[in-house]
């Protein structure tokens, strides 16, 4: 790998759900983008929706956004809705990791995308960049394809967002790629092997992270969050009896003093998927959790996104709850107008977050951040992988029945469990995703996470 050095780099993501987005904006500090293009300093760029796309390439990504979310939210339908999402999920499928084996051959979905990638899908992008070429960093795969499709001139890098991924992700000749993937994790890595990739070609990087939630090299901002959120997580001090010596090591002495506590209710922040799918239940949990909530024992964050119908449905819900007035205290809907806004907002909600409830979507490596994931049912196979991951680094649980979560979550808490979840996703998940993107694409180190990071 060339030892080039570089300050900036277009980062190009899909305007599609959250998960590509969200991966790429802990990069702003390193993206730009031409002018012409609208963009400039800390610009990323959308593939699918950036000054002067071509019609013909609208239509064809529009397309398939509009199918995947309206399946996404036709799934909870009963026996219409499961079928028709489970031809878009079999097309979408990872295959079993074991026995190993090669994978490598082509998919009709990736030969469909080529097709069009070589009738002239994506070469207007490639043209405007290749006027400056700088390194380009897709968090998704199509606009990786285009890059070597179309001859860009740069280094091309492609950021995988789930923790294992389909065919799909890998180009149609993957032994003569010249694309270098930014794997999340070890499995993906060795997945990407499966598919084709040369290793030379793979570093595991980790999932981009908010910075503003670390704190940098010292960790200062994530250890003051998890300090607090233990405190919460574990009111009977059971976990922090037992494990003191373990908090003291990683976090530091410090962090164990009462008085570096930070005092907020016990917060839940539920968050539903990009297509707004599971909004149900939120109102479940609102429901079951009414008169904690009223009492200011918990702190409710129902996270609408970008959703204003959801924003909507939320607000009718909690006034008929009687809710309304606790709203901005110890009930609160996040709605923002664009993404960007979305993810500013909602990684500052996280500072004081005690626990995510979410699927098992690109959120998962939060758990990063020493917060513990309560997961809502997965929606596709790269969800049901991601559970898998979590559960393996002991940073998630599976939900029980939302309308007795008024029983079930104090049971949890008082065990200290749920505490020692957020201490296990802390030590055992990456979190310097961001940092190590940074290194390997403009200062062409091949950095990688630790070895003490398990999976």
């Amino acid at each position: 790998m060339k030892n080039k050095i570089h300050k900036k780099a277009y980062v190009v993501a899909v305007d599609m759900g959250y998960g590509h987005q969200r991966a790429a904006e802990p990069l702003r500090d390193i993206a730009t983008a031409p002018e012409f293009m609208g963009g400039g300093e800390g610009y990323i760029i959308n593939a699918n929706k950036y000054a002067g796309i071509p019609n013909s390439d609208t239509r064809k990504w529009e397309g398939g956004r509009k199918v995947y979310e309206r399946i996404s939210r036709m799934k909870h339908l009963p026996i219409v809705g499961e079928w028709v999402f489970g031809i878009l999920n079999y097309i979408q499928r990872i295959e079993p990791f074991y026995p190993k084996r090669d994978l490598s051959g082509s998919t009709l979905q990736l030969k469909q995308i080529y097709k069009w990638i070589r009738k002239g899908w994506g070469k207007d992008l490639i043209e405007k960049l290749n006027k400056k070429p700088l390194p380009f960093i897709a968090t998704f795969f199509t606009p990786a394809f285009f890059a070597e499709e179309h001859g860009y001139k740069g280094e091309i890098y492609c950021i995988c967002t789930d923790t294992d991924i389909s065919r799909a992700w890998a180009p149609l000749e993957p032994a003569k790629t010249k694309i270098k993937y930014l794997a999340p994790n070890r499995r993906v890595k060795e997945r990407l092997q499966e598919y084709g990739v040369p290793a030379k070609q793979i570093f595991v990087t980790g999932f981009p992270l908010p910075k503003e939630n670390i704190g940098g090299k010292s960790l200062k901002i994530l250890k003051q969050s998890i300090a607090s959120r233990i405190a919460n997580l574990d009111p009977e001090k059971k976990y922090r009896k037992k494990y003191r010596k373990t908090i003291e090591q990683f976090l530091g002495a410090e962090y164990c003093d009462e008085s570096c506590i930070v005092e907020h209710p016990l917060t839940i922040t539920f968050a539903v998927g990009g297509a707004g799918a599971q909004r149900e239940l939120g109102v479940e949990i609102l429901t079951s959790l009414r008169d904690y909530i009223d009492k200011g024992k918990i702190r409710l964050n129902l996270v609408a996104g970008t959703h204003n119908d959801v924003y909507l449905y939320y607000q009718k819900h909690i006034k008929k709850l009687g809710l309304l007035k606790k709203q901005n205290g110890h009930v609160n809907v996040l709605y923002a107008n664009n993404k960007w806004e979305y993810f500013t907002a909602f990684n500052q909600l996280l500072l004081t977050t005690d626990l995510l409830w979410t699927k098992p979507s690109e959120l998962s490596f939060y758990t990063g951040l020493g917060i513990p994931i309560i997961m809502a049912p997965p929606i596709g196979a790269q969800e049901d992988y991601n559970r898998a991951w979590l559960d393996s680094v002991g940073g998630g649980v599976d939900q029980l029945d939302p309308k007795f979560a008024n029983e079930w979550l104090f049971d949890w808490l008082k065990s200290g469990w749920l505490a020692e979840a957020a201490m296990e996703g802390f030590l055992d998940a990456p979190r310097n995703g961001a940092y190590h993107v940074e290194e390997v694409v403009l200062k062409g180190k091949r950095s990688e996470i630790e070895d003490l990071h398990l999976l």
